[in-house]
């Protein structure tokens, strides 16, 4: 008898016929849809016996499972805290309203349920003046180390993103180290003395004592942001490999010792370019010190992150920073940030994607008097927040929304999402760039959601402008859907049992056969 019913058992525990498509997001190339949640029409896409193929063939391969998504989100420096603290005194309830739509990540919501935030340590080029926390010339001892050097915006828009989404992130990082720790005596430019190792590490430390005498938990913590990067007008510093190196393994065992064994350190903090060295030689140096490293747009091809993950698959990525031009085009942005950071980084290895500035003004600003940084048109934030207390967002949140979509946890408290294996195939193949993800559940009963981010890039822009949707098929478990892709931009799920489930149910089927 119960080989008789093993296949009907089989397909019922595979869910084959109730894998279903219910929910869309979309942001389209002339903003008809812009981070749009809409239910498919007919209601819903079904997941049937494998047909002909389409134009495009996107093909998914859940037992390939690789690293864990964190989120999506940008820098809350001293300009954008200001701004948004404004904002709040100016109109609270337009601040609350944009808050929520940036960061609240509950299941369902209309927002973009943004979870990762960084916070330079002391001043970066927007900031209102150059500042550490403890400006003291020779002060080894660090006994005017002073976190509330910082504006107290910060520490509040902080706790303001937090009470709306528990979930975020912190990773701090300084733009440079006082001082009178460098070469040129100034926060400016120059670059790190070696003597100073120990009480960089130290201060360091104290850094995190003081997020965390501020009610800030802090996920994770780098050396130096852009170590090889001396700039004379804001605040900048060269650190080399070593000095690196040796800052971190000092760092490594004051938080072991000091109740932060579980806050990540991550170094590098730079552009692609350098992947295959700079992190390479740090992991050499110092590998059990760090947990990963960071990189930047600003130098080289996303494909580079591969020259450090194809060397230690084991330690982990993130896209730390990313600025738009003000002035720029929206849809060729929103392209760009896709194939390259929020698809494409994460596709080689990248645990998060994150752009610069969280909040400016329309002009970029305000930034540390003086400094070249953004100069031309100027930054972009991901926010515009104007005089008025209007504010608007940008292509940068539409992008990182429709990323952030599919991986944050379905269930309070439950797991992020893993990218998961995935290609294209057709005739249409190069018109599509996917990334795709499985989010777990807390209750083993429920079933995991799948999730793709679509970019259609077909817009015929190269030679004239002729925006074409693309039909596809999705393949998943030996069976098919099918959607038109718009071009723009589509986050969409589904439901289905885990993997591990599947086997383990197979295997208690197959024993139940051989024994009758």
């Amino acid at each position: 008898m119960h080989l008789t019913r093993l296949p009907a058992v089989l397909a019922l525990l595979h869910g084959v016929a109730s894998q279903q498509i219910y929910d869309i997001i979309q942001t389209t190339w002339d903003r008809s849809h812009l981070l749009t949640h809409f239910q498919p029409t007919p209601d819903p896409i079904n997941f049937v016996q494998p047909g002909p193929i389409g134009s495009a063939d996107i093909v998914i391969d859940d037992s390939s499972v690789h690293q864990t998504v964190y989120g999506f989100g940008a820098a809350l420096t001293d300009s954008s805290a200001t701004l948004l603290s404004t904002l709040k005194s100016q109109n609270s309830g337009s601040y609350w309203q944009l808050m929520d739509y940036l960061f609240n990540a509950t299941d369902g919501a209309n927002a973009a349920g943004f979870s990762y935030v960084r916070v330079p340590l002391g001043a970066s080029d927007f900031s209102t003046k150059a500042y550490s926390y403890d400006d003291t010339r020779g002060d080894t001892s660090l006994s005017h180390f002073n976190i509330a050097a910082a504006p107290s915006q910060v520490f509040s828009v902080l706790h303001d993103i937090l009470s709306i989404n528990s979930m975020v992130k912190v990773h701090v990082v300084p733009w440079s180290p006082p001082g009178w720790m460098k070469s040129t005596g100034t926060m400016d430019g120059g670059s790190f003395q070696s003597q100073y190792v120990s009480t960089m590490a130290t201060y360091l430390l104290k850094s995190l004592q003081g997020f965390q005498s501020k009610g800030i938990p802090v996920y994770a913590i780098s050396i130096q942001n852009e170590p090889e990067n001396s700039n004379p007008t804001y605040p900048t510093c060269l650190v080399p490999v070593a000095t690196e190196a040796q800052i971190g393994l000092a760092l490594r065992t004051l938080m072991n010792n000091n109740g932060f064994a579980s806050t990540k350190l991550i170094g590098y903090e730079h552009n692609w370019d350098d992947a295959a060295n700079y992190p390479v030689q740090l992991m050499q140096q110092a590998g059990s010190a760090f947990a990963g490293v960071a990189f930047h747009c600003y130098g080289g091809t996303v494909s580079e992150q591969a020259s450090f993950t194809s060397k230690y698959p084991e330690k982990e990525v993130y896209m730390t920073e990313c600025s738009g031009e003000n002035g720029s085009d929206w849809w060729s942005d929103i392209k760009w940030y896709m194939d390259n950071l929020f698809i494409g980084s994460v596709s080689y290895g990248a645990s998060s994607g994150l752009m610069w500035n969280l909040a400016l003004d329309g002009n970029g600003n305000p930034k540390l008097p003086g400094t070249t940084s953004c100069g031309g048109p100027g930054c972009r934030g991901v926010v515009q927040i104007n005089s008025d207390g209007s504010w608007s967002v940008n292509q940068e949140f539409y992008s990182m929304a429709q990323a952030s979509k599919a991986i944050i946890p379905r269930d309070h408290g439950g797991p992020w999402g893993q990218r998961i294996g995935v290609s294209v195939g057709g005739s249409l193949d190069w018109a599509l760039v996917v990334g795709a993800y499985v989010t777990g559940r807390v209750s083993s009963a429920d079933w995991d959601r799948y999730s793709i981010v679509v970019l259609n890039w077909d817009d015929g822009a190269s030679s004239g402008w002729n925006p074409q949707p693309v039909k596809a098929t999705i393949e998943f478990r030996g069976k098919q859907a099918t959607y038109t892709f718009p071009v723009g931009v589509t986050t969409l799920w589904w439901y289905a049992e885990s993997t591990s489930l599947n086997n383990n149910a197979e295997l208690r089927v197959q024993s139940e056969g051989a024994a009758a």
